[in-house]
């Protein structure tokens, strides 16, 4: 009973194999479908998502691409102690998924964009590591971050006739961009209705408007 068992479960094998066999037999004639990488040529099908980078002439240093990216592999970092102040971007290469959501997230939608590079294999980790500075604008009186200038530019840009309701926005677009004479954190002055045309943050700008409306 065993062996026949035995017999009946290896004609089943056998036969579950007979749709493969035109591949076994296409697969000698031809060889294998595998590529001798990185020793040999690979074939650009351009169908995968490689390697992301920074157009510097187009990032405005809005920070989308560090908030979506899934993987932490993109890293923000203000500087405002420095002069000028900066902000500091850095993405590690060791990390990134190439999700692409960077790219599609981006504010100028071309600020960081996926390129077809995906041979960054290394030894040392520093190697995979690139960065981009953006100066920061700061508030006049609290010296909080605002933005980087260029994407309190584009945001006036974008806005057109409009901006010219927003103090900061216009003087932005009038190119008077004026740094914050002390370090964020500190104590702000006394807020006067006189300072409702300076670059302000979103807080300093909210006690201007109170005290000027009431």
């Amino acid at each position: 009973m065993v062996q026949t068992l035995k017999k009946f479960g290896k004609k089943i094998l056998w036969c579950l194999k007979i749709p493969y066999l035109p591949e076994v037999a296409r697969a000698l004639v031809k060889g294998p479908y595998t590529v001798k990488f990185p020793f040999g040529d690979t074939v650009d099908t351009g169908a995968y998502r490689g390697a992301p980078v920074w157009d510097e002439d187009v990032c405005i240093g809005c920070g989308a691409c560090y908030e979506v990216c899934p993987s932490d592999a993109i890293e923000m970092e203000d500087d405002t102690g420095s002069s000028p102040p900066m902000r500091r971007f850095v993405l590690h290469y060791d990390r990134c998924i190439f999700c692409g959501h960077c790219h599609y997230n981006c504010t100028t939608e071309d600020g960081i964009c996926q390129t077809r590079e995906y041979d960054l294999a290394t030894f040392d980790r520093s190697e995979s590591v690139t960065n981009i500075d953006k100066e920061l604008l700061l508030c006049e009186k609290c010296g909080g971050v605002i933005s980087t200038i260029e994407h309190v530019q584009w945001v006036a840009r974008k806005t057109g006739p409009k901006a010219y309701a927003s103090p900061t926005l216009a003087l932005t677009l009038e190119g008077e961009l004026i740094t914050a004479p002390q370090a964020a954190g500190a104590p702000a002055e006394e807020i006067d209705r006189s300072d409702i045309m300076r670059i302000l943050c979103p807080h300093c700008r909210r006690l201007v408007v109170f005290k000027e409306t009431t």
